[in-house]
């Protein structure tokens, strides 16, 4: 009876360390999109030995999860939104980790001239002038807020396009992968479009207005609004996302030699 109760205790004691070493975080398809993803999750686990469980959504449904206390932490890029989560009592901070930008993708004989733009948004003026299909995630990712704060600063507003503007409610590769099969423009972050595969007849139309610029940010959910929430394990994890091991891997990964991400967390 000792052997066998010893022999139980020792299986919680197991089941309980694998379950404290692991932690949900919810983070944007861009990034998931990217492959970086693929890089980091197991550069966590072999340092930390921490099972990191990524919940990959839009930024809209990732402050969500943040906000239900459905995830430890979240992983996204939408600054004003990051900002009304925290204001909530949400989050405990946030952390910048890394940027990139955002940037129009098009087709390669661009023909409402979105390339000859002065600007981002005269870029989108350009293409509603044409009314030349254009594809939307539509999904309030951070891609998506940042599309429709553009469409402000152009003093326009989808919800009176026609059938040229297609919203479609996915995540980056699923509407990649849309304008795609339409050769209609689209804006993305530089990250997912070099890890696209399906290009077809696309190509990258429009870069390098400063309004472009797509800053990651770190934010651990709040213990004290939910108290299931692994906070010690979210600072673990805070901690390794700006050491010098992650500043390496985020700065050393390119794709056909372009680099996708550039680290920037203050150590």
């Amino acid at each position: 009876m000792k052997t066998l109760m010893m022999a139980a205790m020792t299986t919680l004691a197991m089941t309980g360390a694998a379950w404290a070493d692991e932690i949900k975080m919810a983070v944007t398809t861009s990034f998931h999109n990217s492959g970086l993803s693929d890089v980091l999750v197991p550069a966590i686990k072999r340092d930390l030995d921490l099972e990191v469980q990524l919940l990959v959504v839009g930024t809209g449904q990732a402050l969500k999860l943040g906000a239900a206390g459905d995830v430890d932490a979240i992983l996204v890029h939408s600054r004003k939104a990051e900002e009304r989560f925290l204001a909530a009592g949400n989050g405990t901070h946030r952390r910048e980790i890394m940027y990139n930008d955002f940037v129009f993708i098009g087709p390669k004989s661009d023909t409402a001239d979105a390339g000859k733009a002065a600007s981002a948004a005269e870029a989108l003026s350009r293409i509603a002038n044409a009314k030349a299909p254009f594809v939307s995630r539509g999904d309030d990712s951070g891609t998506h807020k940042k599309e429709l704060s553009l469409w402000n600063v152009a003093d326009l507003d989808p919800a009176g396009f026609d059938n040229w503007y297609k919203a479609v409610g996915a995540g980056m590769g699923a509407a990649l992968n849309t304008a795609a099969g339409m050769n209609a423009y689209i804006m993305s972050d530089r990250a997912s479009w070099l890890n696209f595969g399906n290009k077809g007849d696309l190509a990258l139309v429009y870069a390098g207005d400063p309004v472009l610029f797509n800053q990651y940010a770190y934010l651990p959910v709040n213990p004290d609004k939910h108290a299931h929430v692994k906070h010690d394990l979210a600072l673990k994890l805070e901690g390794w996302l700006v050491s010098d091991t992650a500043k390496a891997l985020i700065n050393d990964y390119k794709i056909n030699g372009e680099t996708l991400f550039v680290f920037n967390a203050v150590q």
